[in-house]
């Protein structure tokens, strides 16, 4: 079956597609994240429509984000135990990084903006998220350089 899988992917591991692929749309969304949605938080927010435009962000931004990052995180775990390496412990670093800055510092934010406009709350938003968009568009050259290796 895995021969078979194998071949039908043209030479290249299931695995590793799955995990470039899951990387490189979290890349790809982060991108629109930091140039698209966050900025646009600056025009909303401060109109009557800020604490249901930033509910309604809340809600769907976790159905685009969770089943990738869902499936980047098992990628990752896998690819620790079947092919450990460098440029796998590189990988999980920068996925390590994507749960721990979302953690600490976004989810934060959002927190603090879910309970009203505060402009000072959206700029550090903006500028903490480059940190997590860098660390995905990292991630994503670390999975093409898996798929090649």
């Amino acid at each position: 079956c895995a021969t078979t899988l194998h071949a039908q992917t043209g030479g290249v591991d299931l695995l590793l597609l799955v995990h470039a692929g899951a990387t490189a749309y979290l890349a790809g969304l982060a991108w629109t994240v930091q140039l698209v949605v966050y900025p646009a938080f600056r025009e909303v927010g401060p109109t009557p429509a800020w604490r249901e435009a930033h509910a309604a962000h809340t809600r769907r931004i976790v159905l685009a984000v969770g089943p990738a990052w869902a499936a980047q995180g098992l990628c990752v775990a896998a690819l620790l135990v079947l092919r450990p390496g460098p440029l796998v412990l590189l990988t999980a670093a920068l996925a390590l990084v994507t749960v721990v800055s979302t953690v600490a510092l976004q989810v934060p934010l959002h927190g603090r903006l879910s309970a009203g406009w505060d402009p000072a709350a959206a700029r550090r938003l903006l500028v903490t998220d480059r940190l997590r968009t860098a660390a995905w568009t990292a991630g994503a050259a670390c999975a093409l350089a898996l798929l090649r290796a």
